[in-house]
């Protein structure tokens, strides 16, 4: 079950696909901080924003 990443800004994408939601919660979390739009989406399609990112972590 893997969790996929989305970072935006400006004119760049990033995408990063990790297995564990502890770590891509974490990665998202830094590049939320540094100012990138960031979501998140589960194995199931679900996205999440950062506002959500709890949320995905008591899953």
């Amino acid at each position: 079950m893997a969790y996929k990443m989305v970072a935006e800004r400006d004119n760049e994408t990033y995408r990063f696909e990790r297995e564990s939601r502890l770590v891509i919660v974490a990665k998202a979390r830094v590049w939320a901080s540094e100012g990138w739009q960031v979501v998140i989406t589960d194995e199931h399609g679900k996205v999440y924003a950062p506002a959500e990112f709890e949320a995905l972590l008591a899953a």
